[in-house]
C-alpha cells in the first residue's frame, strides 16, 4: 500500500513539525516580550545559580527554596511539549489567544499550545485535577465561549496529513485547513468532502456535520469518517470507529465538540476526474427571476449537481471587485462533479434566465474548489442566523424576496440557499448525529451588527417569515452569540439530543468541555 506523507512545513511560529508529533516547538524556546521563556520556566533558579556560580559571583545569604522549584511552580510546562503560557506572559499569550470571535474580557487561565495528542491529554488532565473548564481553538474561525478561567488547547500546530491513495482516505490532524487536504488528495485524483471555503478546519467542520461542495453525490463529511481520536473528560484518549467505542464515535460526529477534544480523525476522499463549478453573477434588480428560476431548475438536476444562490449587497470598499463594488447582486454557485460538456447543458435554463455580469462557470480542477462561493475572509462582527427549509416553492420565494429582495431596503448584506437532498437525505451507512436529513434547502445570513439593532430585527422578521417551510438549524451555520446557542437544540432530533445528553454525562461528567457550538449543554439534561 503506497501513501504520502505530508509534512507540516511551517506551522505558524515557524517550526517545522512532522504529522501527529509531540515536537517541542523551537520558536516557543526563545524569551519572548512580556513572556518568561519557556527553558527558564523549566529549569528555573537552576541556570541562575550555575551561571553564577561560574562567573564567581557571591551567592547572597539568604535562604531560598531549593535549586528547582520551577517544575513545581507549573507542572503543566514539565507535561507539554508545545508552548503553556498564562495571562502574565503578555504579547505572546496574547497572540496564542488570537482568533476570529474572541472577546477580549474572556480571558483563560492557561493556554496550551498542542504539539500532537499527548499534549491536549496533559491539558485536559490537568484541567480535571484543578477542576478548570477546557476550551480548544484550532483555525481561529470559531473562539469557544465561555473561556474566562479555563484551560484553552489552541491545536493549530497539529498539522499532519497522510493519504493512502489505495484505502481512499486521509488521517488529518486537528489543526489542519481544507486547503492541505484539497492539495495533498489532489495529488492522486481524490478529493475530501470540503466546504465552500478551503481556509476552514478540517475536524471541526467535520464534526459539526460537513455541508460541502460534494454533499449532494456523497453525503455529509461526517459520514464518511471512518476512526477518529478523542480526548474525554478524564483525560482518556480513544479512538472510536463503528466498532470500538461505537456510541462515541456515533456522538462525536455531529456533536461538535461537546464529547471531548478530537486530535485526529481519518476521512474517505473520492475521485474526481473532472469538475464544472463557478459562478454567475446577475444585477439585483433580476433577483425575482433568478430565483424562481433557480427553484424551478433545481428539482431535476441530477445529484452530481450541488449548488447555492446568494444574495450580496456589497459595501463601497475596496476590498470588493470594482465591477461588484456597492452593487446589490444575485449570485448563482455551481459545483458539477462531470464533464464541463454536460455541466453546461444543465447549466443552460440559468444563463438564459437574465443576462449576468459575469460568468466563470467552467471546467476546474477540484483543488481550486474555493474560487466558487469565493468567500470574503471570515469576521467575528457578524450576526448569522440559518434555518432548514422543508421546500423552495414559489410561495417560500416570494416570502423571501419581500424580506430582502431589492424593493425591500433590508439591512442584511448577505443571504444563501443551499439546495440539499440527494445523499444528503439518506442515512449514512454507520449512524451518527447528524440531523434534519429531511431538508431540502439550507437558509442562512451573516451580517455585520450595527448600532440601532436593525439587523438583528430583519434577521428575527426573515425567521418569522420563513417560518412556515423551517424544519430545524443547520449546527455549523449558527453563530456563538447568546441567542445562536439558544438555537442549538433545535440542529438535532429530538431523541438524537437527549442520547448526546447521555453520552455527556458519560464522557464528560463533569462538564468540562466549551464547545464553540455547545448543543449538548444547551437544554435541561
Amino acid at each position: 500500500m503506497s501513501e504520502t506523507l505530508a509534512e507540516a512545513g511551517r506551522a505558524p511560529d515557524g517550526a517545522s513539525h512532522g504529522p501527529g508529533t509531540a515536537t517541542p516547538v523551537d520558536a516557543d524556546r526563545k524569551p519572548r516580550a512580556g513572556a518568561r521563556p519557556a527553558f527558564a520556566s523549566r529549569i528555573g533558579s537552576r541556570v541562575g545559580l550555575g551561571r553564577a556560580r561560574l562567573r564567581g559571583i557571591p551567592e547572597p545569604a539568604v535562604a531560598r527554596p531549593s535549586p528547582a522549584p520551577a517544575l513545581w511552580e507549573d507542572p503543566l510546562a514539565a507535561r507539554v511539549a508545545g508552548p503553556v503560557l498564562r495571562p502574565g506572559d503578555g504579547d505572546a499569550f496574547r497572540a496564542e489567544c488570537a482568533a476570529v470571535g474572541v472577546d477580549p474580557g474572556h480571558e483563560p487561565a492557561v493556554v496550551v499550545g498542542a504539539t500532537g495528542a499527548a499534549d491536549v491529554v496533559a491539558a485536559v488532565a490537568h484541567a480535571t485535577e484543578h477542576g478548570l473548564p477546557v476550551a480548544v481553538l484550532a483555525t481561529g474561525h470559531a473562539a469557544p465561549p465561555g473561556t474566562a478561567g479555563a484551560v484553552l488547547v489552541v491545536t493549530r500546530r497539529m498539522q499532519g496529513v497522510r493519504v493512502d491513495p489505495m484505502a481512499r482516505t486521509a488521517r488529518v490532524d486537528a489543526g489542519v485547513r481544507w486547503e492541505r487536504v484539497l492539495h495533498e488528495a489532489a495529488a492522486f485524483g481524490l478529493a475530501p468532502l470540503a466546504g465552500s471555503s478551503p481556509d476552514v478546519g478540517a475536524v471541526g467542520y467535520t464534526v459539526g456535520g460537513g455541508l460541502g461542495l460534494l454533499g449532494r453525490l456523497h453525503g455529509y463529511a461526517a459520514d464518511h469518517v471512518t476512526s477518529i481520536d478523542v480526548v474525554s473528560g478524564n483525560g482518556s484518549l480513544r479512538t472510536a470507529t463503528a466498532g470500538q467505542y461505537p456510541d462515541l464515535f456515533w456522538g462525536v460526529r455531529g456533536g461538535k465538540g461537546s464529547l471531548g477534544v478530537v486530535t485526529s480523525m481519518d476521512i474517505g476522499l473520492f475521485p474526481v476526474p473532472r469538475f464544472y463549478g463557478g459562478g454567475l453573477f446577475f444585477r439585483g434588480s433580476t433577483a425575482g427571476t433568478v430565483l424562481h428560476a433557480y427553484r424551478r431548475w433545481v428539482r431535476d438536476v441530477p445529484e452530481g449537481m450541488s449548488s447555492s444562490v446568494a444574495l450580496n449587497r456589497f459595501p463601497l470598499s475596496e476590498d470588493v471587485p470594482e465591477a461588484l463594488r456597492g452593487r446589490f447582486t444575485v449570485h448563482v454557485r455551481i459545483a458539477y462533479c462531470g464533464s464541463a460538456e454536460d455541466g453546461e447543458a444543465l447549466v443552460r435554463p440559468l444563463r438564459s434566465a437574465a443576462v449576468p455580469l459575469s460568468d466563470t462557470v467552467a471546467e476546474m480542477p477540484f483543488r481550486e474548489c474555493g474560487r466558487i462561493h469565493a468567500d470574503p475572509p471570515l469576521r467575528s462582527d457578524v450576526v448569522e442566523r440559518n434555518a432548514l427549509l422543508r421546500e423552495l416553492d414559489e410561495d417560500a420565494v416570494d416570502a423571501l424576496l419581500d424580506v430582502v429582495g431589492p424593493d425591500s431596503a433590508s439591512p442584511l448584506s448577505f443571504l444563501e440557499v443551499r439546495h440539499l437532498g440527494g445523499a444528503l437525505a439518506r442515512p449514512p451507512a454507520v449512524p451518527n448525529a447528524v440531523g434534519h436529513r429531511g431538508a431540502g434547502f439550507l437558509l442562512y445570513s451573516a451580517t455585520p451588527p450595527d448600532r440601532d439593532g436593525a439587523v438583528l430585527a430583519h434577521s428575527a422578521l426573515l425567521a418569522e417569515r420563513m417560518a412556515p417551510w423551517a424544519a430545524g438549524t443547520a449546527l455549523n451555520f449558527l453563530g456563538t452569540d447568546d441567542e445562536s446557542r439558544e438555537r442549538m437544540p433545535a440542529a438535532y432530533e429530538p431523541r438524537d439530543l437527549q442520547r448526546l445528553r447521555q453520552l455527556q454525562r458519560t464522557y464528560d461528567p463533569h462538564g468540562l468541555f466549551r464547545a464553540d457550538r455547545p448543543a449538548v449543554a444547551a437544554g435541561p439534561g
